[in-house]
């Protein structure tokens, strides 16, 4: 029941009590998760022909290549036997995924973690299967259980991989986005506002702003890479912000003016409108497994672990480097016989680049590329940074007039990098971590970008595969600081993937 019915047949009292404590019908649920009610319900149902799919493909090959019979207690024949085997794989496997939270919003399209959770619920299914078995003393057919597993779990996250794509590409067109009011001083709605327009693929859209001032001469709006977010009021009427504009989440800075009985009262108003609250605490670049909540004495405090860079220079890693570079050698040493030839081919100069580069803690190292520049075009390197600007941090150009017209087709895509798997070899470098810089540019940096150096840099690294030269230096130095605190072999594993993707089509490199 809604304020207004209520107000038409209570007493004036009962209508003021209705307005505090809104009946949950008159809740409305925000436009996000309404969003993702809808993908969940879609997630539902491509899940269930999945795994019915599975179940199907491995009782067909059973009954087709296997002459195996099993002695069920609850029936002789072995068709009706596996029949309810697949019937209950198919409601326990839909249940399993749903208990581990494959669809749940905390982690549908965020991260690793949906992904992680389907491996989990199967592998949990499957166990469980396997003693069931051994205690109903049932010999399952090993062809069955070894291709619906497999086929299965494959099905499942190459789907939910293809749905992402497909919200991704609906949010990034403008689609299916919910409607955000940012709190905070000027500076921090201006920062929400970037973040979340950075990142459409998260599903929001800043539409307004609150501030401290509220809008005034000269302060009516936030400008975010040239558009302006207008300042609808002040952070101190907030609700009344949120009925004028209709928006469907409120994305709250850090500010002095909102007490936390405020913030508790705030989220009570909100939930009577059927608007979410995101509270941003100022923090990034901190990956997920680094945060945990905690409650003292009724008070939410996050705790974040301490940066992780330690992994990145582990054993582990070390023998994975060897084995990935050897067999990456091994299958491009023909691209490299014939770009070598190339080189040697169409100008004057040695085949290899030898540079003088900054690797672990501050030690030097000969790091080698194909020679894709005309000989002693380092000299000409300091003019082109003063004509650029003087920043010699991340410093290259579009159009390079040092570079060989061979060495651009290498750049392109990334062929004169290879070398480098002989630098993973000698140990100088690893296949990921923030790219290998020489002096003039370190000698640029502040005490924040020096901790680049307390890992190996790398083959390839995090800015690599979100912009590759396109980015800015900011943006650089940020995915960099980011890969080494939040380190992990899981996102290694990523960054080469997403690496080859990006190499393969040429994207970003000049």
């Amino acid at each position: 029941m809604d304020r207004g019915n209520s107000a038409a047949v209570c007493s004036r009292r009962e209508a003021a009590v209705a307005s505090i404590y809104p009946s949950p019908r008159s809740r409305g649920l925000s436009r996000s998760h309404e969003l993702h009610s809808r993908h969940a319900r879609t997630l539902l149902a491509s899940d269930a022909l999945v795994v019915c799919f599975a179940v199907a493909v491995a009782d067909l090959f059973r009954f087709l290549r296997s002459h195996h019979t099993a002695d069920f207690p609850w029936t002789d024949s072995t068709l009706i036997g596996y029949s309810m085997v697949s019937a209950v794989l198919l409601v326990l496997w839909m249940v399993f995924l749903g208990l581990s939270g494959t669809r749940s919003r905390r982690v549908v399209g965020r991260g690793i973690e949906e992904y992680t959770n389907i491996v989990l619920a199967t592998l949990q299914l499957f166990g469980l299967i396997a003693m069931a078995a051994h205690l109903l003393e049932v010999e399952l057919s090993r062809v069955y259980l070894s291709i619906a597993l497999p086929l299965g779990m494959a099905g499942l996250m190459v789907s939910r991989h293809l749905w992402r794509r497909v919200v991704d590409t609906r949010r990034r067109d403008g689609e299916g986005l919910a409607t955000v009011l940012v709190v905070g001083n000027p500076p921090a709605a201006a920062e929400l506002a970037a973040m979340f327009s950075n990142e459409p693929e998260a599903g929001y859209h800043v539409v307004a702003a609150c501030t401290p001032a509220g809008p005034g001469p000269g302060s009516a709006q936030v400008s975010v890479r040239g558009r302006d977010i207008p300042i609808v009021g002040r952070d101190e009427a907030i609700v009344d912000a949120v009925r004028r504009t209709g928006v469907s989440s409120v994305a709250l800075a850090a500010t002095d003016d909102l007490s936390p009985t405020d913030i508790r009262r705030l989220i009570w108003e909100l939930d009577a409108l059927g608007v979410e609250l995101m509270v941003v605490p100022g923090l990034t670049d901190v990956a997920d497994h680094r945060l945990r909540t905690r409650v003292i004495d009724g008070m939410a405090v996050l705790e974040v672990d301490t940066p992780q860079y330690h992994g990145a220079n582990s054993t582990a890693k070390r023998m994975f480097d060897v084995a990935f570079a050897v067999v990456a050698l091994i299958l491009t040493f023909p691209l490299l016989l014939v770009a070598a030839i190339a080189i040697k081919a169409t100008s004057a100069g040695p085949v290899l680049y030898l540079s003088r580069r900054v690797g672990l803690n501050g030690e030097t190292f000969t790091m080698l590329k194909l020679r894709t520049m005309y000989v002693d075009s380092d000299a000409l390197a300091d003019a082109l940074i003063a004509a650029r600007g003087g920043n010699p941090l991340f410093f290259k150009m579009r159009d390079d007039p040092r570079i060989t017209p061979v060495g651009r087709l290498l750049r392109k895509y990334s062929i004169d990098e290879l070398p480098q798997l002989i630098n993973v070899l000698f140990d100088d470098m690893s296949i990921v971590g923030p790219r290998p810089q020489v002096q003039r540019e370190v000698d640029s940096y502040d005490d924040l970008v020096r901790h680049r150096l307390v890992v190996k840099p790398g083959l390839t690294g995090l800015w690599q595969i979100s912009g590759r030269s396109d980015l800015r230096v900011e943006d650089a130095v940020r995915l960099d600081l980011a890969y080494v605190e939040n380190w992990s072999l899981i996102r290694d594993l990523l960054i080469i993937a997403k690496t080859v993707k990006k190499v393969l089509l040429a994207e970003g490199a000049y």
